[in-house]
């Protein structure tokens, strides 16, 4: 028989498995063990925590966080039920699987330790020519934790995928998510009735792949997956935890209920947007116009300088195209910038 990981009993005792994978940055030696309520408890790594109830469940869920470092208040959310689930105070009608995405980078503050994380998935954490780093290694082993999970769940099970995060700026929609591109698959309104019920009205749909988490998990596993954006970047002990606490309801009901009625979907509760296009950064001279605390969705009247890159200008061609995710400061040859246009509930809804 194996021995036991030194660290179990203290988190058995106290739930912490947030300061367990702070402290071990990127790896730790998996452990099982089960909850007085029957519930399953596997530690498959650092960061990477999975939940089994012992009834029979319908869903198989992924909640993960600190794919940014930096980014506290998700951490903060799934930190609490972590804990609550481990102490009993919690009982679990739904697998889940919480991750915590890169820890070294929250022992740091900072959104990464060498390279962005989520730039790094649907297999672009191995490209030929390009070294490896932890963050690399980090995003395959994260890959093969979901592809695990899923795997083991019912057969018919439906699987979902929420990316949480705050974003750098502020935001005239504070809450928003990001709808990962469907490959001509329908937009779920019940999918949009959840996120409403998170606090979050504001739905950006993606018209193109990418390297995000929330998008592997869509594509590989045909999740419902999200990019969950919550607020601003702030650090441990300012977050307002009252702002995030319809999406704590929200995630706590998604895991620990047979069902979960939301209310009657209505588009008019929606601001949907849609990319008009990506902006990448391709010279060391790149540069916005708008100042540093410009804000995620403001609009720019056609016509108006959006940034440049190198000696190409790029205007905006239709009137109010909105600017989000702006970062003059990402590596080469990745996106500085998207821009969106308001877009309503149409056929593409089911």
């Amino acid at each position: 028989m194996l021995a036991k990981p030194d660290y179990l009993n203290d988190l058995k005792n106290t739930g912490d498995f947030l300061t367990l994978s702070r402290n071990n940055e990127w790896h730790i030696e998996p452990s099982e063990f089960t909850l007085e309520n029957g519930t399953g408890v596997t530690v498959h790594d650092t960061g990477v925590i999975e939940f089994q109830p012992k009834v029979t469940t319908t869903k198989d869920i992924v909640l993960s966080s600190a794919v940014h470092g930096n980014e506290t208040a998700p951490i903060e959310i799934c930190d609490d039920l972590i804990k609550t689930i481990i102490k009993g105070e919690l009982e679990l009608n739904q697998r889940v699987l919480f991750i915590f995405g890169n820890p070294k980078s929250i022992n740091i503050g900072l959104r990464f330790v060498e390279e962005n994380l989520n730039r790094l998935f649907n297999g672009h954490h191995t490209v030929e020519g390009v070294p490896m780093n932890d963050e690399r290694k980090r995003a395959a082993k994260l890959e093969q934790y979901v592809t695990d999970f899923f795997s083991r769940g019912q057969q018919g099970s439906a699987r979902y995928h929420y990316d949480l995060h705050t974003a750098i700026r502020g935001s005239k929609n504070e809450k928003f998510a990001v709808y990962p591109y469907l490959h001509g698959k329908p937009w779920k309104k019940s999918q949009l009735q959840f996120l409403l019920s998170c606090g979050v009205n504001t739905v950006l749909m993606m018209k193109s792949p990418a390297t995000t988490f929330s998008y592997y998990s869509s594509y590989v596993h045909g999740a419902d997956s999200f990019t969950v954006e919550l607020g601003q970047v702030k650090p441990f002990g300012e977050n307002d935890m009252a702002r995030f606490a319809k999406t704590k309801q929200t995630l706590t009901a998604l895991i620990s209920q047979k069902e979960v009625q939301y209310p009657h979907f209505n588009a008019s509760d929606f601001e949907l947007f849609a990319v008009h296009r990506t902006i990448n950064r391709t010279q060391e001279d790149f540069s916005f116009p708008f100042s540093d605390d410009a804000e995620n969705f403001t609009g720019f009247a056609k016509g108006e300088l959006l940034a440049t890159d190198g000696d190409t200008p790029y205007y905006a061609d239709v009137e109010g195209e909105a600017i989000i995710f702006p970062n003059a400061n990402v590596a080469l040859g990745q996106r500085a910038l998207l821009t969106v246009t308001p877009m309503q509930v149409d056929s593409n809804f089911v």
